[in-house]
């Protein structure tokens, strides 16, 4: 996908068993369970979600459970637990079928849609492992009603773990 792009719609279960597709302006994460970049990044991409609860935040998970058991539904519902909920949803994409359609590339992998659904940021959450600033400009700037100025980052992180 490109900037402005049509991302496409989609329907997948969370760790709960309901289903989420985004709403509005919405936060596509491309994550996993056991990828050191997307755990360094984790805690900050909960705050954002806390941070901006006019916008949908969706975590998902495209890895491939059998090579990677740590990424399995199970695995996923179990994280959930330890960390006593999320704020928002966590996605199985078991069919790879999303991961695919956006062309995510690594966890995390970020898409950022307008209220239209159309692309307006994809990429990493900042230049730091930790940081989120070049997510929140994002946000900032589609709920202002603007383009953001940074609209596609390099994504950094372990490669999405694609079935064989």
């Amino acid at each position: 996908m490109r900037i402005g792009d049509d991302a496409p719609d989609f329907s997948l279960p969370d760790t709960d068993g309901a289903e989420h597709g985004p709403d509005g302006v919405t936060v596509v994460a491309f994550t996993c369970n056991h990828c050191p970049y997307a755990l360094g990044w984790h805690d900050g991409l909960l705050q954002v979600a806390r941070d901006y609860p006019g916008v949908t935040f969706l975590a998902v998970n495209p890895n491939d459970a059998e090579r990677y058991p740590a990424d399995s539904f199970e695995a996923m519902k179990e994280r959930v637990r330890a960390d006593g909920g999320w704020p928002h949803p966590y996605l199985r994409d078991e069919s790879q079928e999303v991961a695919s359609a956006y062309g995510a590339q690594t966890t995390p992998d970020l898409f950022v849609l307008d209220a239209n659904r159309r692309l307006r940021y994809r990429g990493a959450p900042d230049s730091d492992r930790q940081g989120t600033a070049w997510l929140r400009e994002a946000l900032d700037a589609l709920l202002a009603g603007q383009e953001p100025a940074r609209a596609e980052t390099e994504p950094v992180g372990c490669s999405v773990k694609w079935k064989q």
